[in-house]
């Protein structure tokens, strides 16, 4: 990915490759009042940016807010509120933001939006599930509440001191954990989780547009000026309990953009929106995790070792992406995504992803040795509102039958609720778990979900030899060094398998004959504000 849109010195080029795929009319024709509906899930948490870490709360999040950058179709980064990122030692930072732009409450943006509100995020008694996005900014601490080296130079500027040059630094800040926050957050951060002031393209359609478990309203933000001036009236997310339900929807015209097809659609979905689907390449990654605390797979031990190697063995990725998921997904080779720069499948210690039932059986069997597993059944477990329930019933047959044990999957009824059990550290069994990727970096898919007391690392997993690789990988003066380091920690990952990687997915999505200008974006969701609707 080229940072070109944003004026770096002494930084190397991303390059992201892939494709993004749209409607194929290029009209930008259609009623500007037009309201686009599409899917989506109840936010796990009250929208607050740098809180909200799952797919259901960030479609929101970064519909209302935009950051320093955005990232277009291909995933290159923009300039949105930045003006210019400068650094001539890719550690101390100077950036100044475009002048007369407004909150969604007439307030400025200024560069105090910014710097308070990462300070505010950053601060351990304040528990944002982002906050280790700043433990690259000089004066953060995961022990104690932080004072990050920001300082204000004028209403448009502020500088950032790292704690050691990071040459990919700018790529990262069109994260919503960087969004500003207006002055009115702070008087009182839950009424303002429930009805959220931003300064991006959309906004809330005012007092009690947020219902919960049914939907979300947003309306055009005619004071944003920016790279993603919406070319309609306004975007209603609804909260669906399944795909299927979503997918029944957008066949009977009630739901304009799905961006999920149900595994139950995809021999039809051609057929039923013909000229109006896409199946393209995502950066997304899936998996299982298996607690580090759960009985017999405690990951420092051999036993827990053995264990994990051999349920890896196990799972017959090749058949399950091919009868269950029609070739719309990939099995994955390494921790990351296919579409993201520095990925690599030729990783030492990756064959424990290539399905082997003789090798497994020995694993297990040399587990046994150590302390019997018994009768203990093997669970996965996974949101109904997800559509996951095939593959897992899939994945738990090709373990059970591969090593003559009892393995099922655990259905919760929603996200939201999943995520709370995993977060109280409450999981009896592995659960489904991966990435969508926040913007384009192996770093991305690494740090959130395996670096030691990260916001997003449920499965509790700990490495300092992990950690260490991260850092170092952070901190490369070049791209190319970087992603050798966080090639290196994967191969740690392969050692430990705290998660066990799956498959890549593409996004599969349909849209009614109602709308125009679709385009999915390298993350696979929808581009909103290019959707033109009659």
């Amino acid at each position: 990915m080229g940072l070109s849109a944003v004026a770096v010195v002494g930084t190397a080029a991303l390059v992201l490759t892939g494709c993004a795929s749209g409607s194929g009319d290029d009209s930008s024709s259609g009623d500007a009042s037009a309201v686009i509906t599409t899917n989506g899930n109840e936010p796990q948490n009250p929208l607050i940016p740098s809180n909200t870490t799952e797919v259901g709360g960030g479609k929101i999040i970064d519909s209302i807010f935009a950051g320093l950058i955005s990232y277009d179709a291909k995933g290159a980064s923009v300039n949105d509120v930045a003006d210019s990122i400068t650094s001539d030692d890719n550690q101390n930072w100077d950036v100044k933001i475009r002048e007369g732009l407004k909150f969604t409450d007439g307030t400025d943006v200024t560069a105090e939006s910014f710097t308070k509100a990462w300070n505010w995020a950053a601060q351990l008694s304040n528990a944002q599930g982002g906050s280790y996005f700043f433990d690259d900014i000089e004066g953060f601490s995961y022990d104690a509440d932080s004072d990050l080296a920001l300082e204000v130079v004028s209403p448009t500027e502020f500088t950032v001191q790292l704690t050691a040059p990071e040459a990919d630094w700018p790529l990262r800040l069109g994260y919503s954990a960087f969004s500003p926050l207006p002055e009115a957050f702070y008087d009182d951060t839950a009424a303002f989780g429930e009805n959220p002031i931003g300064n991006g393209p959309y906004k809330l359609d005012g007092e009690g547009a947020w219902t919960h478990n049914q939907d979300i309203k947003l309306v055009t933000n005619a004071d944003y000026d920016g790279p993603r001036t919406p070319k309609n009236g306004g975007l209603t997310i609804k909260f669906y309990t399944t795909q299927d339900a979503a997918y029944a929807d957008a066949q009977s015209g009630n739901l304009d953009i799905l961006d999920a097809v149900p595994d139950s659609a995809f021999e039809t979905y051609t057929d039923d929106f013909p000229d109006r689907n896409v199946n393209q390449p995502a950066a997304i990654f899936q998996s299982f995790t298996i607690p580090q605390y759960l009985e017999h797979f405690d990951g420092t031990t051999d036993e827990g070792k053995l264990r994990r190697q051999a349920i890896s063995m196990a799972v017959n990725r090749d058949e399950i992406t091919k009868v269950i998921f029609q070739d719309t997904r990939t099995p994955a080779k390494d921790f990351t995504s296919p579409v993201i720069d520095g990925y690599s499948e030729d990783l030492e210690g990756s064959d424990v992803l290539t399905y082997n039932e003789s090798e497994a059986k020995k694993l297990w069997a040399e587990a046994d040795a150590i302390s019997p597993y018994g009768d203990t059944t093997f669970s996965i477990a996974y949101n109904a509102d997800g559509g996951h329930q095939a593959w897992v019933d899939a994945a738990a047959n090709s373990i059970s039958s591969t090593l003559g044990i009892k393995a099922e999957g655990k259905s919760y009824p929603d996200f939201k609720g999943l995520l709370d059990e995993e977060s109280n550290d409450a999981m009896t069994g592995a659960f489904r778990s991966g990435w969508q990727a926040d913007y384009p970096s192996l770093y991305n898919f690494l740090a959130p979900l395996y670096q030691t007391g990260a916001g997003s690392n449920y499965g509790r997993y700990s490495s300092d030899q992990f950690d260490t690789l991260v850092k170092e990988g952070s901190q490369a003066g070049s791209v190319e060094d970087a992603n050798a380091k966080f090639q290196d920690a994967q191969e740690v990952l392969f050692e430990d398998l705290p998660a066990i990687p799956l498959w890549y997915s593409n996004v599969t999505g349909v849209w009614a004959d109602t709308v125009d200008n679709v385009e999915f974006g390298w993350n696979s969701v929808p581009l909103y504000y290019e959707v033109t609707k009659n």
